[in-house]
């Protein structure tokens, strides 16, 4: 632990005794004294939690639209050491680097820029995902309350969206700070699409560029190109062609063979690019591999998939003895078809525009295809099938050289998934490299030897590859350019790209 971290205080009532015997009472959310909130004019909205381009572009888009949105940093060890001086005993680490974070944040606004308290609670409101879950995730709202009440925060608000319940803001909030209209949902996805297509992009060229750093560096640009397009209202389509030029720019040679890693999980923990996974990905590409991420497009997906099934298992129930006509499923139908489009339309011409050809948006019904051998389908809490689906995908589509799920210590339907049914999976599939491995916020060098041990298996796998072929006499330069993205039956990028030259 960093000397920095053990500055970190628990609150006072942390280790205190003296409840006991006292007369039992009910936990209460709502403020001890009632506060005079601002306005939605003067509100200031905080959130994070998704990569960290996302959460800039996220930020751009939504103060493109007139909400004063600020994009939380990216949640550090000392964030974790936060949330778990002020929350609960045993709770998961995303919820310890969530709310810590949060806390921290808070903190500074307070001791460091001197907000007072009152006005911090006041004015700012913390936006996150809530709703019942297959875990603790119900949970996590009371949590972050009791800690940031611990913290000094009391009756801070939180927002966050519930699938059935649709906005939850506490029965504090009498009005509806956020207007959800379409507007604000397509512009929020555009920014998560362009995100995802920029994040897979920086990912196929990091670990083959010359001069290192370069490749962030453009990322850095196409960024900002990206945020001042919101901002300004103009063509993304533009924005990204833009992006497609600096891009260019980075000298690569893809000529080294590499494994190839993808990475899934637990949501957060797969998403994350910190200390939250031990940094995961960076820590893969200083050991010579690429990554592969799962893009928040398909968990996205996933959701539209899931309310069709359930819209499909809602019409086989028995009908009632009304006469009327309801045309409710079908208006839903056609809403959840238009969503599946919209968002692959989108995709396809950002996609296009900034130069990544060897990228579809996932089939879902032929991942539920793969994966409803060895998962029930219906069990839809968590990531359901997607990590069975993926592991076997990669092995019949030579995808990968090595299959890692991450997941929180303790997280119920991930762990379920890769310690119990992909054992199925992978003794029905032997030649899959598959790793599942858990993160707690300490003890990162079990992990890496862990993942160490994994990617030496996947190392010899990809030079076993390349040795196999045939190597031209003459390899045009197009093969060092990021926009030529070939398509065969090889996994490796290096492997794949000499195949497509014979």
């Amino acid at each position: 632990m960093s000397l920095r971290c053990n500055t970190v205080k628990m609150s006072d009532s942390n280790g205190d005794l003296s409840f006991f015997n006292r007369t039992p009472s009910q936990w209460r959310e709502a403020p001890t004294h009632p506060i005079d909130y601002a306005p939605k004019e003067e509100t200031v909205f905080l959130s994070g939690g998704l990569t960290l381009l996302q959460d800039r572009l996220i930020e751009a888009a939504l103060n493109s639209l007139g909400i004063r949105f600020v994009a939380l940093p990216n949640p550090d060890f000392r964030a974790f050491q936060t949330g778990k001086a002020f929350g609960n005993r045993g709770q998961c680490n995303p919820t310890y680097f969530t709310v810590g974070n949060l806390v921290k944040y808070l903190q500074h606004l307070r001791d460091e820029e001197g907000i007072p308290t009152e006005e911090i609670v006041r004015k700012y409101v913390y936006i996150t995902a809530g709703g019942c879950g297959p875990c603790r995730f119900g949970m996590y709202i009371t949590e972050y309350k009791k800690a940031l009440r611990d913290a000094g925060f009391e009756g801070f608000r939180i927002t966050s969206f519930d699938h059935e319940k649709g906005i939850f803001q506490g029965d504090e909030i009498e009005e509806q700070l956020i207007d959800y209209t379409p507007r604000f949902f397509i512009t929020l996805v555009k920014a998560v699409i362009i995100g995802d297509i920029i994040n897979i992009l920086g990912y196929k060229m990091r670990p083959y560029e010359v001069e290192k750093g370069s490749t962030d560096k453009a990322l850095a640009v196409c960024k900002g190109i990206v945020s001042q397009a919101f901002l300004g209202h103009t063509s993304l389509l533009r924005a990204m062609w833009r992006c497609r030029r600096i891009l260019s720019e980075v000298k690569l040679n893809r000529l080294q063979p590499k494994p190839k890693v993808m990475v899934m999980g637990e949501f957060w923990a797969a998403m994350t690019e910190g200390d939250g996974n031990y940094n995961l990905y960076r820590f893969l590409e200083e050991e010579g591999a690429e990554c592969i991420p799962q893009p928040i497009i398909n968990r996205l997906m996933l959701s539209i998939w899931e309310a069709k099934q359930a819209l499909d298992k809602e019409s086989t129930l028995p009908e009632n003895n009304t006469k009327r006509i309801d045309f409710a499923p079908a208006k839903t139908r056609l809403m959840i078809q238009a969503a599946k489009i919209a968002v692959k339309t989108h995709f396809t011409l950002y996609a296009k525009a900034i130069g990544l050809h060897d990228y579809s948006v996932p089939d879902m019904e032929a991942l539920a295809t793969l994966a409803k051998t060895y998962y029930t389908l219906e069990c839809s809490g968590g990531e359901g099938h997607l990590e069975v689906a993926h592991l076997i995908e990669s092995v019949k589509h030579a995808l990968a050289h090595l299959v890692i799920s991450v997941k929180p210590f303790g997280c119920m339907p991930s762990s379920g998934v890769s310690d119990g049914v992909q054992s199925l999976v992978t003794a029905r599939f032997p030649q899959a490299n598959f790793l599942a491995i858990e993160t707690s916020g300490e003890g990162a060098a079990n992990f890496y030897s862990r993942v160490q041990m994994a990617l030496f298996k996947a190392k010899q796998s990809a030079k076993e590859e390349w040795e196999s072929l045939e190597k031209p006499t003459h390899i045009p330069d197009k093969v060092h350019n990021y926009l030529y993205q070939p398509r065969n039956d090889r996994t490796g990028t290096a492997a794949a790209l000499i195949a497509s030259l014979r």
